[in-house]
């Protein structure tokens, strides 16, 4: 299977060149400021890509989805396209984990204190777990902001570490754009803005 990650467009999902793909998988931000209209117009353009399999996550810009009901969630949302929030979903034998929670980052949403608080939303993350999505990064593994800050979650890491996922996605830091890979597990953030909010970085494709 052929899947095309994404994450952190900010509203300018549509200046996005596109591979073709089986799968594309959104890491999260797919707003600017978390608005309903804006959200929107992002399920609308993922609704109509080519791409049997559409699944995101919400990210610390996309407020909407913390804000509102799982039935108004639910209601908006396309039966093509799916969302996950702390939830997993199987296909074609593939088991993909979501979340949108990272580590306090300002007043954005989706924080958690580190620790405790934050190690409760990765303790549901299945053993079996083959392709993980968060939308911020483990600790050291593409999270290095442009002030030389490592800014990922270490409760994630040690998590990542126990399960051994076969890929995890995450975008959150722009300037931490790129792949790696530790501990057997393919890390991707997949970035497509950078630190000036540009469209400057491209899908990142894997074969599964």
């Amino acid at each position: 299977m052929k899947i095309v990650c994404i994450s952190d467009t900010h509203g300018l999902h549509k200046s996005v060149s596109l591979p073709k793909g089986d799968m594309i998988i959104h890491a999260g931000d797919v707003s600017n400021r978390g608005e309903k209209h804006e959200v929107l117009d992002f399920l609308n353009w993922f609704k109509a890509l080519d791409f049997k399999h559409k699944i995101f996550i919400a990210g610390n810009h996309d407020f909407f989805f913390e804000k509102a009901s799982p039935e108004e969630i639910e209601e908006l949302i396309p039966s093509s396209i799916i969302y996950l929030n702390d939830s997993g979903i199987t296909i074609e034998g593939i088991n993909i984990w979501g979340s949108p929670i990272q580590p306090w980052f300002y007043d954005w949403a989706f924080n958690r204190q580190r620790g405790e608080e934050i190690q409760k939303h990765w303790d549901k993350i299945p053993e079996e777990t083959d392709i993980l999505i968060t939308h911020g990064p483990a600790y050291g593994v593409l999270d290095l902001t442009n002030k030389d800050e490592t800014v990922g979650c270490e409760n994630l890491l040690n998590t990542i570490k126990k399960i051994k996922p076969k890929v995890h996605l995450a975008g959150h830091i722009h300037e931490a754009y790129g792949t790696t890979k530790k501990f057997g597990v393919n890390f991707i953030n997949a970035s497509i803005l950078n630190i000036r909010y540009e469209v400057t970085n491209a899908p990142i494709t894997i074969e599964y």
